[in-house]
């Protein structure tokens, strides 16, 4: 009896919670769609997840697309870069050859000025090189026998404002010469002092860097001969013609046992730095008005 009763017990228990569990769905039910307030609620959950998820794909969307438009960027600025250095470079370059011709300019105009007023004859050449066989010596001119030139004739050239002695034409092909320098040691030349007068004889040593040695000086010389003082060709000999300048003197060797000495002349004609020389042909013969201008000249 008393488990029956237990039983029946139970069972209305369960039909409560039944009833219950109803009841409180169906009143939940009505405070859902009564007031909409949970629907908003559940929406807009919904939205700020769809927005936070939204807004990280466009985030990252955006990421990638400003990495790849930085990439395109930068590939453009280098090819940009790059075009703007070779522009420069070629500017640069534009720059130094117009200052090279200037300086090329200037240096013909000196030239020109010099030639124009040079008492000689001449035919002007430029170096063009070296002697191959004597590689610390002889010069190579552009211009040969379809010039004019001929073996012996006497070169000069015009240098920091002054007229001075070079050497010899050597040999002569038809378009090109061989010029023997001063510095040879196959040069000599007959020269003089010119505030003594005092004469002597020019030679070389065979490389440009060493001095010029004037031989054969009268000892009576000694006292009349001081370094800085003037030498120029005597015109002995009928090779130079006088009075064209040879260098300075800078150094002085005397023996008292001796009826000459020597001295060393520093070349007034910077080799290393010659590019154009004057081929002497003959001496110009002018003709003066009263007043002392040239009227004409002429060919001795």
């Amino acid at each position: 009896m008393k488990r029956r009763f237990e039983r029946i017990r139970h069972k209305k228990l369960n039909t409560n919670a039944y009833i219950f569990a109803s009841l409180l769905f169906v009143s939940f039910s009505l405070l859902l769609f009564s007031t909409q307030s949970f629907i908003v609620n559940i929406q807009d959950a919904g939205l700020s997840v769809f927005s936070g998820i939204r807004g990280t794909l466009y985030a990252l969307s955006s990421f990638v697309s400003g990495t790849v438009n930085s990439i395109q960027e930068l590939a453009t600025l280098r090819e940009e870069y790059k075009e703007l250095v070779d522009k420069m470079t070629r500017y640069e370059q534009l720059e130094r050859n117009a200052a090279e011709i200037r300086a090329e300019n200037n240096r013909l105009r000196e030239q020109l000025d010099f030639s124009r007023i040079l008492e000689y004859k001449h035919i002007p050449a430029e170096i063009i090189g070296r002697d191959p066989d004597n590689l610390f010596s002889a010069l190579v001119i552009n211009k040969g026998k379809a010039h004019g030139i001929s073996k012996d004739m006497p070169v000069i050239a015009y240098q920091n404002g002054m007229e001075a002695l070079v050497g010899k034409v050597l040999y002569v092909g038809q378009l090109e010469s061989l010029v023997i320098p001063l510095y040879d040691s196959r040069s000599y030349v007959a020269s003089r002092f010119a505030q003594g007068r005092y004469e002597g004889i020019t030679e070389g040593q065979g490389r440009s860097d060493k001095p010029l040695v004037v031989q054969s000086v009268d000892k009576k010389a000694r006292y009349h001969i001081n370094k800085g003082d003037l030498v120029v060709t005597s015109g002995m000999g009928g090779v130079y013609p006088s009075g064209i300048t040879i260098g300075r003197v800078s150094g002085i060797f005397f023996k008292e046992d001796e009826t000459s000495f020597e001295t060393e002349l520093e070349s007034a004609i910077s080799f290393s730095k010659l590019e154009y020389v004057f081929v002497i042909e003959s001496k110009k013969d002018f003709e003066y008005s009263e007043n002392n201008e040239v009227i004409s000249e002429g060919q001795d």
